[in-house]
């Protein structure tokens, strides 16, 4: 039972500093998320573009041929 109180007070103890210095910084990792996410929704965004592209430029018919 010591060692839970214990754990409880050190804990709360620690969330009161973490809480009081409110100017810590963002953490890399979200914004290394972000740059993932924007990034697949390029990569994303490209394939289809050409995909259509590709699907336009087939659609043109051939020239005729001049006997």
């Amino acid at each position: 039972m010591h060692l839970i109180a214990y754990l409880h007070i050190a804990l709360t103890t620690r969330l009161t500093e973490l809480r009081r210095d409110g100017e810590r910084g963002d953490s890399p990792v979200p914004t290394a998320v972000i740059i993932f996410g924007l990034v697949a929704v390029a990569v994303a965004v490209t394939a289809a573009a050409m995909i259509k592209a590709d699907n336009w430029m087939d659609a043109i018919p051939d020239a005729p041929q001049n006997p």
